[in-house]
């Protein structure tokens, strides 16, 4: 597929403005004169990217699109300028950007002229964020080089064509350098998805569909709320038998975090990944929102670990959250933090701390929602926030009552008594200062997905009122008290 089909496909008819200016360089060499002047009279084009403003769904966006068949879709310095300007504009008109690479890297033909360039875009792309502008990137095949380690990579939301190659050391480089080929299933974006590399891949025929639902929560500009009192929590009758709550959290028909997630948002954007995270865009309440959640199970798979690479990706959504100004929420529910000797090596406790410190700095909006299982660092990971919502029956631990059974006991049989001693109910959590509210639960999980949708919505506008010098103040005194009430301190 040409830039122009891809581009046809995608935006508003007769919407394309181009941006492009005339390419007046010239070159030397005489040989590189003239693989130019063919790569222009075969494709029509001038250089290998083009750039523009459109509408996609009657949203304006600016546009950056590589071809492949001028040579390679490669990138020299005239190359580099053009995208440089474009991404210049689209900061200068507060323009969302959708980059879509297709490129085998640097022109090799300009040498480190063009390989510098690589820092002159990435700058470009770096103000664009700062700004606090969308930047989205759709990898097309073969995606590859300084392109792959620089802009291509760069976008609030990394997206990929199925099949496509995309990778930082070409296949002919790699086997004259080490002598042997390259495995093809190493640079698949279906491999970069399974590790947490990608956001979403989306095939050429949904990408439309997907760019508007996804610009439909990254655009959104939610109407001024109206003031008014929050309604008080409702009551919980008697604080929960902690063992009973453990039992209830682990069983496979209570609420998920993906069911809770598409009931309480107008519109639910998941992103990919096959593990014990969900990532997201949402519209709750009118409010742009970034989720991140934990998905303990589902109806085909057995719980799974938080991995050192779901935390890396909670610390992603959350710098980007920061960037584009939006409220994150969090979602709890974890039978804990991958224990193998795997994670140590990976580093998954220096993940739960990055992810902690990550949290507390955060000047967005942080809203934690415990909905079920709180065991150990992969959960407490996730908590530190300006207010945490508990359903009646979650909990909080530093390891599942089983484990802390073992340590103290030598056994697991003493785990009902350590769960009832350890205060590790929603409603004890409540004297620690940890959970603001309680949303009470009956028989019907009906009923606390519609409580705690209520009770996120009004949350979230109560947050995004708050001014945020006195939000972020009352943060940072709830975090000196978690815990509970403390000693004074003696006097010196």
């Amino acid at each position: 597929m040409t830039a122009r089909q891809l581009l046809d496909r995608l935006v508003d008819p007769g919407s394309l403005h181009s941006w492009d200016e005339p390419i007046t360089a010239e070159y030397a060499d005489p040989g590189y004169r003239d693989a130019l002047a063919r790569a222009r009279e075969r494709t029509g084009l001038d250089e290998a990217v083009t750039t523009g403003r459109a509408l996609l769904d009657g949203r304006p966006i600016a546009l950056v699109a590589c071809e492949f068949a001028f040579l390679g879709g490669s990138i020299g310095v005239a190359t580099a300028e053009r995208i440089t300007r474009a991404v210049e504009r689209a900061t200068a008109e507060r323009l969302p950007l959708l980059a879509l690479p297709v490129s085998g890297g640097t022109r090799m033909q300009e040498g480190s002229a063009a390989f510098l360039c690589m820092v002159r875009v990435t700058a470009a792309v770096h103000a664009h964020r700062t700004a606090g502008l969308p930047y989205l990137t759709y990898l097309r095949n073969p995606t590859m080089g300084g392109v792959f380690a620089s802009w291509g990579t760069l976008g609030h939301l990394v997206l990929a064509e199925p099949g496509a190659r995309l990778g930082f050391l070409g296949p002919r480089v790699y086997e004259e350098l080490r002598g042997e080929p390259l495995p093809p299933a190493v640079q698949r974006a279906e491999t970069l998805a399974a590790n947490g590399r990608l956001d979403a891949i989306v095939p050429p025929e949904r990408l439309r569909t997907f760019l508007s639902r996804a610009l439909t929560v990254l655009t959104a500009r939610p109407a001024p709320a109206v003031s008014a009192a929050t309604p008080p929590p409702s009551p919980v009758p008697t604080p929960p038998d902690a063992w009973e709550s453990v039992l209830l959290s682990r069983r496979p028909d209570r609420l998920s975090a993906l069911e809770l997630l598409h009931h309480t948002a107008e519109l639910f954007l998941p992103l990919d990944g096959d593990s014990a995270l969900v990532r997201g865009l949402a519209l709750i309440g009118g409010q742009p929102v970034m989720v991140v959640a934990q998905q303990r199970q589902g109806p085909d798979r057995p719980a799974l670990p938080v991995t050192a690479a779901d935390l890396r990706a909670v610390r992603r959504q959350a710098e980007i959250a920061e960037e584009l100004g939006l409220p994150l929420l969090t979602v709890v529910d974890t039978t804990g933090a991958e224990l193998s000797v795997e994670a140590e090596l990976d580093g998954v406790a220096l993940e739960i701390a990055h992810c902690l410190t990550t949290l507390v700095g955060l000047r967005t909006p942080v809203l934690a929602v415990l909905l079920g299982q709180g065991s150990g660092g992969g959960a407490l990971a996730l908590l530190p926030a300006d207010r945490v919502l508990a359903a009646e029956h979650s909990w909080l631990a530093p390891l599942p009552p089983e484990g802390a059974s073992a340590i103290v006991h030598r056994d697991g049989d003493h785990a009902p008594q350590l769960a009832r001693a350890q205060g590790i109910t929603a409603t004890a959590l409540t004297a620690t200062g940890l959970v603001d509210q309680v949303v009470p639960e009956t028989d019907d999980p009906a009923d606390l997905r519609d409580r705690l949708a209520t009770a996120i919505t009004a949350t979230l506008a109560e947050l995004t009122r708050l001014p945020t010098p006195e939000r972020l103040a009352a943060r940072a005194t709830r975090n000196r008290r978690l815990g509970g009430p403390t000693s004074p301190l003696p006097p010196r």
